[in-house]
């Protein structure tokens, strides 16, 4: 079993438009950019992408949006200083967001990956946020109902993989890769390195293989 890739262009070019994408990242730190490119190249469009910001300056997800193929963004932090190319697009009507708090982001994507129906979580309750969703009083406390965040593909970043896709990474660039990988369909991790089998330490392995269907080496150029 070999799940290594040479080349992320061909390997994406089975993202059909329309596809619902999670895309690894806090900020640019673990984001898949290399990965990213390889998508805009593909001229997939219209689709739907979940992922913690909604791009940095214009770079990775940012020249993802600006190449006019994001139909709606899934996020929890859509706006900063150098998120410019969203904020423009929103203003001018042509990408659609669903503002989900973090944790609730999380949670939902956790929730595709175990399985679960739905959750329910006291997170925006009483906010616009709950609005046209079930609530539900448990022991003395309220919750909104959150729905799974399923996706069609998952393009995450590690630091390290094996020919058999078990993954590990470096600090705080895991973020939402490992909950990313176990929701999706198909999930592609781009690595630093590729290393041989039996030489990553089982006790350091995040996201082991089963979660994981390619990996392409993106080697770190000093």
């Amino acid at each position: 079993m070999n799940k290594i890739h040479h080349s992320a262009h061909e390997l994406l070019q089975s993202i059909p438009d329309q596809a619902t994408i999670l895309i690894g990242g806090f900020g640019t730190a673990g984001q898949p950019a290399e990965l990213i490119d390889a998508l805009i190249e593909t001229g997939a469009k219209e689709l739907t992408i979940v992922c913690n910001n909604a791009g940095n300056g214009e770079y990775g997800l940012a020249k993802l949006l600006k190449a006019g193929r994001v139909k709606k963004m899934v996020c929890s932090f859509p706006r900063q200083a150098d998120s410019w190319v969203f904020d423009g697009l929103y203003r001018a009507g042509k990408v659609e967001l669903e503002l989900v708090p973090q944790g609730n982001l999380a949670c939902r994507i956790q929730a595709a990956g175990m399985g679960l129906g739905a959750v329910f979580t006291p997170t925006g309750y009483g906010t616009l946020l709950a609005k046209g969703k079930e609530t539900r009083h448990i022991e003395g406390k309220d919750y909104v109902l959150e729905l799974p965040i399923k996706a069609d593909f998952a393009l995450i970043k590690a630091h390290k993989g094996d020919r058999w896709g078990n993954l590990v990474y470096n600090k705080s660039a895991r973020n939402f890769g490992p909950i990313m990988a176990m929701a999706a369909a198909t999930t592609i991790a781009q690595v630093s390195e590729v290393v041989e089998l039996g030489k990553l330490d089982p006790e350091h392995i995040v996201t082991p293989g089963i979660f994981v269907q390619h990996i392409v080496e993106y080697p770190i150029l000093s």
